[in-house]
């Protein structure tokens, strides 16, 4: 597979990750469709063990989800902008503290602009337990399941 297709993959596999946190995108069945056709285009073991790896992961990840809360997070009061800064949070967490620093990463990301919202560091708390109890578990849930499976994806481009 050539530098072109690698990087055309990498970048469905990053508007799968900007997809999560958009209401309405497939932003996992995105991420999961590079992860297939990266497979199919250089069949090699270790590309089909991060395909049925990634696999197993997103409908695990899809068994969970079903069974947390429906997301209502509009009516929480949950912005885009929030998704933003709880994306990036979880991204930076991610890579600051490999593969398990999305999850506080996501809750800093919803922490911090709650705090530069409201100002006070109560309110900000109150505020990220009802956007997590609304759906934020849904989102964070589906995020650290496509977070998982694109840096499988690029570990195993890296060094497979």
């Amino acid at each position: 597979m050539g530098v072109g297709e690698l990087l055309l993959v990498g970048v469905v596999i990053l508007f799968g990750l900007c997809g999560v946190l958009v209401p309405g995108v497939p932003g996992s069945w995105l991420v999961w469709a590079a992860v297939l056709w990266w497979a199919l285009k250089d069949p090699r073991p270790v590309t089909w063990g991060v395909l049925v790896g990634a696999t197993a992961v997103l409908l695990l990840s899809q068994v969970v989800r079903w069974v947390l809360p429906p997301r209502r997070l509009r009516a929480s009061g949950a912005t885009p902008r929030m998704g933003v800064y709880a994306g990036v949070g979880a991204l930076l967490g991610f890579v600051l503290i490999p593969v398990l620093g999305a999850v506080p990463g996501f809750m800093a990301g919803i922490y911090v602009h709650e705090r530069l919202r409201l100002g006070r560091h109560g309110e900000a708390m109150a505020s990220l337990r009802t956007a997590m109890r609304s759906g934020g578990s849904s989102v964070l849930t589906e995020l650290f399941t496509c977070l998982l499976i694109a840096g499988a994806w690029l570990g195993a481009t890296i060094w497979g």
